[in-house]
C-alpha cells in the first residue's frame, strides 16, 4: 500500500497522478502510472531515488521509454522520469573525456562530442534511448558497444553509497551487464565516455553515414526498438523472415517487412498485441529451428492476464 500523503509530503506539486505512459514509450503503449514525478538533475534522481528506498515504495525509473514494454493495465506504483540530462567535455590534449547524466540521449551525447571534435561515440548516435539505459544494458551498433568506450559510471547503491565503478568492474555482457543481472540495487547518475581528438568534419561524416545505414535498413514508427537479442552466430530477423513471419500483424501491430526484428504499432495497437505478436513469433522460431528467442525489452507491470 502506498502512502499518498508520504508522496504529497515529499514531491509537492512535482506529484502527477494517472499519467499515460503510451504517451511516454517509443511503442506508444501501456496503461496509466498511478503516480508519476520528474527528476531534472543527477541530484535530484539520487534524492528521489534514496527517498523512495528508505520508504519502500515501488517505483520504475523510466528513461527514454524505449526498449521496454509496459502492461496495458499500467503501473500501481510511482514512475520517476530521469530527465537529468547534463552534457560536459573535459580534459585537454588528445583524450578528453565526455561526461553525460544518466537521462541524457545517448544520441545527443554523441552529436555534441562530435561538435567538439572527439571521435569514439560515432555509433551512438543511432541507439534509441538515454546513457542509464545504454550504461545499463551495455548498448551497442556497428561494431562498437558501451562496454569498449566507458571510463567509468557513477552509480548509487540500495544501501546509500555512492561508487565509481569502470568498464570492467561492470561485468559486461552482450546487452547485460552486473547491474542488469541484479535489477533494483543501484541506479546510474551519470557516465564518463572515453573519446579522443579527431577531424570534426571526418567525424561528422562517419556518423552521418551510420544514421543513414540505419535509416534504410531499420523502419521508422512506433516500436519498442530491437525486440529480440541475436541468439550465438545468428540474427533474429533472419530467423523471424526464415519462418515467414515478415508483415505478419496481430491487432495494431505489425512485424516490420522492411526488417523483422522491428515490431511497428500503427497507432491502434496494444499492450497484448505486441505481447502475442512475440508470443507468436518465438514459437515459430523454436519450432522450424529449435532455438529459443530471448526479448531484449523489459516488461514493465502486470502481464499475469496476458497468460
Amino acid at each position: 500500500m502506498i502512502d499518498e500523503k508520504l508522496l504529497n509530503n515529499y514531491f509537492k506539486d512535482r506529484l502527477l497522478r494517472e499519467v499515460p505512459m503510451a504517451k511516454l514509450t517509443t511503442s506508444r503503449v501501456g496503461g496509466p502510472a498511478r503516480f508519476y514525478v520528474i527528476a531534472a538533475s543527477a541530484n535530484q534522481l539520487a534524492a528521489d531515488v534514496s527517498f523512495l528506498w528508505e520508504q519502500q515504495i515501488p517505483f520504475f525509473l523510466l528513461g527514454s521509454g524505449a526498449n521496454i514494454l509496459v502492461s496495458d493495465n499500467g503501473l500501481d506504483m510511482l514512475v520517476l522520469h530521469n530527465q537529468a540530462r547534463k552534457i560536459t567535455i573535459e580534459g585537454q590534449g588528445n583524450s578528453p573525456s565526455v561526461i553525460a547524466e544518466s537521462g541524457a540521449i545517448l544520441a545527443s551525447v554523441a552529436r555534441a562530442a562530435a561538435e567538439h571534435g572527439l571521435s569514439g561515440l560515432e555509433w551512438a548516435a543511432t541507439v534509441p534511448g538515454t546513457v542509464g539505459g545504454a550504461v545499463y544494458g551495455n548498448a551497442g551498433a556497428f561494431g562498437s558497444d558501451i562496454e569498449h568506450c566507458l571510463l567509468t559510471t557513477e552509480v548509487l547503491q540500495r544501501e546509500g553509497k555512492h561508487v565509481s565503478l569502470t568498464s570492467s568492474e561492470m561485468g559486461y555482457a552482450y546487452r547485460s551487464s552486473t547491474l542488469k543481472r541484479e535489477p533494483g540495487q543501484s541506479i546510474i547518475l551519470s557516465a564518463r565516455f572515453e573519446t579522443v581528438k579527431g577531424n570534426p568534419e571526418e567525424i561528422l561524416a562517419t556518423m552521418n553515414n551510420f544514421i543513414e545505414r540505419r535509416r534504410t535498413t531499420q523502419p521508422a514508427g512506433a516500436s519498442t526498438g530491437s525486440t529480440f537479442k541475436n541468439p550465438p552466430g545468428d540474427f533474429a530477423g533472419r530467423l523471424i523472415e526464415a519462418c515467414g513471419l515478415k508483415g505478419t500483424r496481430i491487432g495494431g501491430v505489425q512485424i516490420s517487412p522492411l526488417h523483422a526484428n522491428f515490431f511497428i504499432n500503427d497507432g491502434t495497437g496494444t499492450a497484448r498485441d505486441y505481447y502475442n505478436l512475440i508470443k507468436l513469433v518465438q514459437h515459430e522460431v523454436r519450432k522450424k529451428f529449435d532455438i529459443e528467442l530471448e526479448t531484449e525489452i523489459e516488461w514493465v507491470g502486470d502481464w499475469r492476464s496476458a497468460e
